[in-house]
């Protein structure tokens, strides 16, 4: 049991490792060419069929680059593709999935306070929102609303703020958030499987044949390519976002989801339009850093929105962490939920160790992960993972009650 803990840790670590790399590989390349395209500038002297061209300069060398809106008069003998950046990525987070979430479904997919739902169950879930996310996102694509490039954008806002509400309501919070991700990377990802590569295969063949190729298959791939652009960012928040339980293990969790992709659009609007040599849109800073606090507050007060009542008033106010004639009912709540997983020889099954190398045994290490105590069990339910030793809301309460009074005491 131990060997296959410990195989099974540095397997999650090496998927997560491969998806990081891949993701880096795909981002920058996506990046880089959307920049490119923004920037490229019409001149006289091109060759016919070139839509513009740009000068750049890198690494002791300059570059001049051509594009060519449909395709060249004749197939060049060297034609290099982008593809396997966004292939590799999508297989890499989704084994990743396949080893953290699936494999240890009660512990990270499932809170049984949320949804009482059996692990294959939960999977079956998780696999069929992936799929038919992108068969929704497609149909609307090829439906008449595709036609109009920001009412679909806007729409499929919708459809992504409905998928952060329902996640959060069959899933633990860091699950919904990591599935908000893949649902989002897997339509970006199928964007260039089924629909970008594809239309360039055509281009090439016409080329190969010495037909004169249709612009649509560019048009639509430049439009899916565009949805790409602006859904970048907020995956990488959603799937960093594991490591901060107060942006997934707060009520409001999902309204933060909604508002993180407003973000990402905000953010891209500015490189696209410094790309584009259009100025730069310094209000889209502003935007975002007022959405950013807004993600904050929400994640902290949530009872000036809900008349949840203050934790202090429901329990006693500790003068500091430990030493308190007090302590002893915050030391009696982490021992019995937090201590089976945080001690030197963890009784959890599955887990050899204690995560992230924080043992709460005793009251000087209490003391000493107040704040971490604080955060993701008492503003936030990140810990226990699922909710699996079933910690009540009072408890949380208590374990806010005595951080914020033993602050407040040592400000005193």
């Amino acid at each position: 049991m131990y060997e296959y803990a410990i195989t099974w840790e540095w397997l999650a670590f090496a998927a997560r490792w491969f998806h990081v790399i891949t993701a880096i590989a795909w981002i920058g390349s996506s990046f880089y060419f959307i920049a490119l395209d923004l920037g490229l500038v019409k001149r006289p002297h091109l060759p016919p069929g070139a839509y513009g061209e740009e000068w750049q300069v890198h690494g002791g060398g300059f570059y001049h680059i051509q594009k060519y809106l449909v395709a060249p008069a004749q197939m060049p003998e060297h034609l290099t593709w982008f593809k396997y950046e966004s292939y590799f990525t999508w297989i890499s987070g989704f084994l990743m999935l396949c080893i953290v979430y699936y494999g240890g479904a009660d512990l990270f997919l499932i809170d049984r306070h949320v949804l009482d739902i059996s692990p294959p169950t939960a999977i079956l879930i998780s696999l069929a929102s992936l799929g038919v996310g992108w068969v929704v996102y497609d149909l609307l694509c090829k439906s008449p609303l595709g036609r109009n490039t920001w009412g679909l954008m806007a729409v499929l806002y919708v459809v992504l703020v409905f998928m952060a509400w329902g996640y959060t309501q069959l899933f633990t919070g860091r699950a919904a958030f990591l599935h908000l991700g893949a649902f989002t990377a897997t339509i970006m990802s199928a964007n260039v499987f089924m629909i970008i590569i594809p239309n360039q295969k055509i281009v090439v063949a016409d080329l190969i044949a010495g037909r004169v190729p249709d612009p649509k298959y560019g048009q639509v791939a430049k439009q899916r390519s565009l949805h790409n652009n602006y859904l970048t960012l907020p995956v990488i928040f959603f799937m960093l976002s594991n490591h901060y339980p107060l942006s997934f293990g707060t009520q409001f969790n999902w309204v933060i989801a909604a508002l993180v992709f407003l973000m990402g659009v905000t953010i891209r609007h500015w490189f696209n339009t410094t790309h584009a040599r259009k100025g730069r849109p310094t209000w889209t800073w502003i935007v975002t850093i007022i959405l950013f606090i807004l993600i904050m507050w929400l994640s902290t007060v949530p009872k000036l929105l809900t008349g949840e009542t203050d934790a202090a008033a429901v329990a006693p106010a500790f003068q500091q962490f430990a030493g308190d004639p007090h302590f002893p009912a915050v030391k009696q709540l982490v021992s019995t939920r937090c201590s089976m997983c945080h001690a030197a020889e963890p009784v959890y099954e599955g887990i050899v160790r204690p995560p992230s190398g924080v043992m709460l045994e005793n009251d000087a290490e209490i003391a000493a992960h107040a704040r971490e105590i604080y955060i993701q069990a008492g503003r936030s339910h990140a810990m226990p993972p699922g909710n699996i030793t079933d910690i009540t809301p009072d408890e949380r309460k208590l374990l806010v009650a005595w951080f914020e009074s033993a602050v407040e005491g040592k400000k005193q």
